[in-house]
């Protein structure tokens, strides 16, 4: 009953069903609605809001689910720490959620660790056959399920446009956290993709964002010809990468637009803005009965390519028209 159509009920009732319905908030006879508890488990910082959390809880919205109404939502974030996620995952567990939604390979892993039985929905994990955490797409057993980032393709894709780009590229600085398993995979990808087109590859792990200083060193003394940063590196400030490759002149491939937002050459990546929507339409499903290992993974079907003209012309470089018509974004 909306709220002008309660006011009309009211007027009618009178004052005795003005104080009951003031008093239970329903109508006499009615149920009482249910009320879903999500929890989400991510690496992110709480402050502030992830895009990926914002999208998700637009998702939510759009599908009627409104929290502080008919939906709590119980946060945990590790805020960069990945040896908290066991203990985080374990307290969303102990708390019998209705659901799991996890953002990521990291806490994906921690999740399936923490609970057998609560529904898990994970959001831009690369490759979740390659992690074992599902059967197949097509039947992800069990009770995980979710949308992949489909790594295999955005890895090639990544190196394809770069070589595109910058005449007689060769050796290009690979930029990756070698501290999650997920990127472990997408490294290895992207290493094949790399031998398919002609490119060295020159691997720059890090497992903290304390490793940067040297892995700048290795990649100035290998004398790279341009860097691709592959997801999910953890660096001390935002504009760390792109501040080193403007410093020394160096095109750079990243894997987020606001990168290139910063001054970064381009960025080829899956929309995650629609992952993280399409991830609250598996918490309904979920939550009106569909079990997990009943809803095939999903891979991205929409994907941003953004060019940053400006660094380009700092660099000396012009993008071919090829490559321009590809971009889903320029930025001028």
């Amino acid at each position: 009953m909306d709220r002008w159509n309660r006011r009309r009920f009211v007027q009618g009732v009178g004052v005795t069903g003005l104080a009951l319905l003031a008093g239970c908030g329903r109508l006499p006879g009615q149920a009482p609605a249910r009320v879903y508890r999500l929890g989400y488990l991510t690496t992110d910082s709480p402050d502030p809001p992830s895009s990926n959390l914002d999208a998700f809880r637009q998702g939510l919205r759009d599908l009627g689910y409104d929290e502080g109404q008919n939906l709590v939502v119980e946060y945990r974030h590790a805020e960069g720490q990945l040896e908290r996620l066991p203990e985080l995952a374990a307290e969303l567990a102990q708390l019998q959620v209705d659901v799991i939604v996890t953002l990521a390979a990291p806490p994906t892993l921690a999740a399936r660790q923490a609970t057998e039985t609560i529904p898990i929905v994970f959001t831009n994990v690369n490759d979740p056959v390659g992690l074992s955490l599902v059967a197949s797409l097509a039947r992800p057993g069990g009770n995980i399920t979710g949308l992949s980032t489909l790594s295999g393709v955005t890895s090639g894709k990544r190196l394809e446009l770069l070589k595109e780009t910058v005449p007689g590229v060769s050796r290009v600085a690979a930029f990756w956290s070698a501290a999650n398993p997920g990127q472990v995979l997408v490294f290895q990808e992207a290493q094949e993709a790399a031998q398919a087109l002609g490119l060295q590859l020159q691997p720059l792990g890090a497992r903290s964002p304390d490793d940067f200083d040297s892995l700048f060193d290795v990649a100035i003394g290998e004398r790279a010809d341009a860097l691709v940063v592959l997801p999910a590196v953890r660096l001390r400030y935002p504009s760390q990468l792109v501040d080193f490759a403007a410093k020394h002149g160096l095109p750079a491939m990243y894997s987020e637009r606001a990168k290139v937002e910063a001054g970064g050459l381009m960025a080829f990546e899956p929309n995650y803005g629609a992952l993280n929507r399409r991830a609250a339409y598996y918490v309904d499903r979920i939550l009106k009965g569909t079990k997990p290992a009943d809803l095939p993974v999903e891979q991205p079907r929409e994907f941003d390519f953004v060019i940053n003209l400006r660094t380009a012309q700092a660099l000396g470089l012009t993008i071919p028209p090829h490559v321009l018509l590809q971009a889903t974004e320029v930025i001028q």
